[in-house]
């Protein structure tokens, strides 16, 4: 980089006056290096009066410059334990020899702005490193080490906050420390210490080593006053003693702070270790829209310091500045990093691509913000290079501003303020955009003035100008939440939240498909959450995310029963992802199976079922806003299912064989069957397993420290796994399961080996059973022994069976279910159970698989029923014609019981053409195959 022409007579005087400092201090002993060394000392010279003075102080920093291209990392100090009064010297040289080398590559262009943050930040993590070994050594001589009760020795932990924790320290900062320890104790030396009071001597003595000015000026100046209760707490804390604070103490502030915490020195891993714990503390579970307001308050107390020293030029605390960028930043983070791995990021620019990533920031806004921040740190690293001095102001200075704006290349101040307010304002614009959804329009209106009226007064003729029907009913309804316990305890904050709420409710509702429903399910999602202001916040701050529930609610009783029940769904409606491509089958196991990595069995069954509960309300709001056919629903929600399921089967192996080992040589299957088997699950679908087990004859018993009987064994393997897709958690329980299926119904052993259940299905199965077969698979559990099944089942399904019993044992067994489930009546036809309905369709094509696969060995594939359609029109038993009318038919019925079970209604519809035609496609062609089932109701 070259200086711009030419330079004012007085910046000229200066660098000549500093050049002339710079030859003088150079080695007599070493020739100099020439006009082309001189010129880049004269661009650095303009840029920093520090490294000029640090370079005359260390002749050798120069020397180093000329003979290393690339301006390599000094080698670091040794602090001799035997002369700790050279240390301070020895730290305070190093620190300003190096800062001068960074400032060198900066202003030549050597580094990014990235690479000098880093750069900053190990230097402070290597002088701090190199003053606590120091000093550690010196207190375990007079001390002692600290010792827990169990003899183990304890170390002091040093927590590196904000930039410092972040790698993002900007050149002349402070860094902000906090000092802890494992665990109690006392020192073992001759003097012992109890570990507080040692490590807060200790921890003292580091900041002192640092931050004491001498003759050699600072190594770093340490600010301590971020570490609980602040100036007037101790100095070092327990991992118990923060535990204990963040738990009843941690205030918003600070989960800012210690997002970017960091373990810079000390006992690295058992700070690591300990930060992973304070995780649910920085980062909610759920997405939290009360980190809003934590930036709202900073960014006012902020605002009105520097409205008050009038430092609107402060390019870290003035508007459009870098605390602007780290606040946005930083708020998206705290509000979906509990949801978001990706968004636990120390670093802002990772996080920042990180948040395009999600869908959370546009990649040109992020590209902008990118760009503005690296400018705002540029200018910030040059402001406190020209005199290691810790200031974020512009200068007011003639020639400090010329100085400046030459170093980074501009022609004229002019040219760099009016480069820096065009990228502060882009800062502001965005900053300003992220509070925006609190700004919404307060002009009262009739439903803000109708609820805050409540519950002593307030117009019912409101809420029928508002478009409700039953305007007495919502009118009671309300007054009652109004004066609830759960609303009247509310603090004054939460009660503003909700009077913003209920008034944009009222008239969303009023213009919903049906706005009675909607809000007698609204005002029962309200109660469940009054408790929870997480959730409030998320209605408060996001209009898309209230437009989008009323939505909801409106059209589906299902789901707002379980968003009542379950308001972390709440998420999902802001979930950028909600309206692209669901997962597949693939993923959703991946999905699932992770929460294996989870130790904590408890914790890993409730990650699995909220991941379930994720899924299955994505999934449902894409079939009731028509974005799917229903056949891709029910599919989606039978693949989740077997997610589960094979989670599940892994949990419980892993329990069993903690407890009693595993059975040398056996293996366990789980087998779907019904829906489950076919690839057609419905919302809240209960599932159809049967369990099976294989071992060797030989082994008896299972190998653990408890070992059980191999039966046995398979039989409490089989039971844990009913026992944990039936659990109760903080979701819910992940499905209700029926083992009915298995061999002798309810009479017969939960688990079956696989040679009794191929002589069940050989010598003493009903035809119904085989039917039944037809659409069952594995779903989880011993490769082989699935496959073994599957081989099981084949050679049954292609028996070869005279038609005339088989169709009297089809029409017998449709009649006997028809008289006993059928509730179709002269109003209302039953979907799956009435005639010409699904299940007619199913034991149409279950007869022509059982009759026909003895010669068609490509009826044993499909479980499913298109695929059991198609498979039938290849070998001929059906013709294409009736092929298509059956996929029609299906996919009706299919869509027409999914829109009722959204909806919490029975499947049972009134006619309609489309059904109607479905009825009479399946009726034809049963007829048309002789099986012609018995007369609905």
């Amino acid at each position: 980089m070259s200086l711009p022409e030419p330079l004012s007579p007085a910046l000229n005087a200066h660098l000549q006056r500093s050049l002339a400092r710079l030859r003088a201090a150079w080695p007599a002993s070493t020739p100099w290096p020439g006009e082309a060394f001189e010129a880049r000392l004269a661009r650095v010279a303009v840029a920093s009066d520090f490294f000029v003075d640090t370079a005359v102080r260390q002749p050798a920093l120069l020397v180093h410059l000329a003979q290393s291209a690339d301006a390599g990392v000094l080698p670091e100090p040794v602090l001799d334990p035997a002369a700790p009064d050279e240390w301070p010297a020895q730290l305070r040289r190093f620190r300003t020899a190096e800062s001068a080398r960074l400032v060198w590559r900066d202003v030549h262009g050597l580094d990014t702005v990235e690479a000098t943050l880093l750069g900053s930040t190990t230097l402070a993590e290597r002088c701090l490193s190199l003053a606590l070994d120091a000093l550690a050594r010196q207190f375990a001589e007079r001390h002692g080490q600290v010792r827990a009760d169990d003899g183990s020795v304890q170390r002091l932990v040093v927590f590196g906050l904000g930039k410092l924790g972040g790698g993002e320290l900007n050149f002349s900062s402070d860094i902000d420390l906090v000092y802890a320890y494992p665990q109690a104790g006392e020192s073992d030396g001759a003097r012992p210490l109890a570990a507080e009071t040692y490590f807060a001597r200790l921890g003292q003595q580091l900041a002192k080593l640092l931050d004491e000015t001498t003759a050699d000026g600072f190594s770093h100046r340490v600010d301590l006053r971020l570490r609980p209760f602040g100036s007037a707490g101790r100095v070092a804390l327990s991992f118990a003693g923060m535990d204990q604070y963040f738990q009843r103490e941690g205030r918003d502030w600070e989960r800012y702070a210690w997002l970017k915490a960091r373990t810079v020195a000390g006992d690295i891993a058992a700070g690591e270790a300990w930060l992973e714990t304070l995780r649910p503390f920085v980062y909610r579970r759920y997405l939290d829209f009360t980190a809003l307001d934590g930036l709202r308050e900073m960014k006012a107390a902020i605002t009105a310091e520097v409205a008050r020293h009038d430092r609107l030029d402060d390019i870290k605390r003035g508007p459009g500045g870098i605390r602007e960028v780290e606040f946005l930043v930083q708020s998206l983070q705290l509000i979906r990093g509990g949801r978001e791995d990706a968004l636990r990021e120390r670093r802002l620019l990772p996080a920042l691509h990180a948040l395009v990533a999600l869908g959370q920031i546009e990649a040109g806004t992020s590209e902008a913000l990118a760009e503005a921040y690296r400018h705002l740190r540029r200018l910030e690293n040059r402001l406190q290079m020209l005199r290691d001095a810790q200031t974020h102001a512009l200068p007011e200075d003639a020639l400090d501003r010329e100085r400046i704006a030459r170093g980074l290349g501009h022609a004229s101040w002019d040219a760099l303020y009016a480069e820096l307010q065009q990228q502060r304002e882009r800062v502001s614009a965005e900053f300003a955009e992220l509070l925006a959804p609190r700004r919404r329009d307060t002009t009262p209106d009739a439903a803000a003035g109708y609820w805050r009226a409540l519950p002593e007064a307030g117009d019912s003729a409101v809420l029928a100008g508002l478009g409700f029907t039953d305007a007495q009913g919502a009118d009671q309804s309300l007054r009652d939440f109004a004066q609830s316990a759960g609303v009247r305890a509310l603090s004054d904050a939460a009660r503003a939240r909700l009077d913003r709420v209920m008034a944009a409710l009222l008239n969303a509702a009023g213009q919903s498909s049906q706005p009675d429903a909607a809000l007698r399910r609204l005002l029962g999602l309200l109660q469940s959450i009054l408790r929870r202001t997480s959730y409030l916040a998320l209605l408060d701050e996001q209009p898309s995310a209230l437009a989008r529930l009323v939505n909801v609610f409106s059209r589906s009783a299902l789901l707002a029963e379980r968003l009542a029940a379950f308001p972390l769904l709440l998420d999902e409606l802001l979930d950028t992802r909600i309206g692209g491509p669901l997962p597949d089958a693939e993923a959703m196991r991946t999905l699932c199976l992770s929460t294996l990595e989870i130790d904590d069995p408890e914790a890993a069954l409730r990650e699995l079922n909220e991941r379930r509960l994720a899924l299955s309300f994505r999934i449902a709001l894409a079939t009731l806003d028509a974005r799917q056919p229903a056949g891709d629903s029910t599919r989606q929600l039978a693949e989740l299912a077997e997610a589960v399921v094979l989670t599940v089967e892994a949990m419980a192996r892993q329990q069993l064989r903690e407890a009693h080992g595993e059975v040398p040589g056996g293996a366990f299957a789980i087998i779907g069957y019904g829906s489950l088997g076919g690839a057609e699950l419905g919302f809240g679908s209960d599932l159809d397993l049967v369990f099976l087990y294989d071992h060797p004859r030989e082994v008896e018993m299972s190998d653990g420290a408890r070992p059980l009987e191999s039966g046995r064994w398979f039989a409490r393997m089989a039971q844990k796994v009913i026992a944990l897709l039936g659990a109760q958690t903080g979701a819910g329980r992940l499905f209700d399961t029926d083992v009915r299926l298995r061999p002798d119904g309810g009479k017969g052993a939960l688990v079956s080996s696989l040679a009794s259940y191929d002589e069940y299905q050989r010598e003493r199965a009903w035809t119904w059973e085989h039917q039944a077969l037809v659409r069952a698979r594995a779903v989880a559990g011993d490769a082989r022994l699935c496959a073994q099944f599957d081989q099981v089942r084949a050679a049954t399904l292609a028996r070869t069976r005279e038609a005339a019993q088989l169709r009297e044992d089809v029409l017998k067994m449709r009649a006997r279910m028809r008289g006993e489930l059928d509730r179709s009546d002269a109003a209302r036809f039953d979907l799956k159970q009435g005639e010409g309905g699904l299940v007619d369709l199913e034991f149409l094509l279950q007869a022509g698989v059982l009759g026909e696969a003895a010669t068609q060995p490509g009826l044993l594939l499909p479980r499913d029923t298109p695929g059991l359609i198609d498979a039938l029109v290849q070998v001929g038993w059906l013709t294409v014609a009736m092929g298509a009318s059956l996929h029609e038919a299906h996919a009706a019925l299919l869509e027409a019981g999914l829109a009722c079970t959204l909806d919490r209604r029975p499947r049972l519809t009134a006619p309609t053409p489309a059904i109607a035609q479905a009825r009479t496609a399946i009726g034809d062609v049963a007829r048309e195959k002789d099986l012609v089932f018995a007369q609905g109701r």
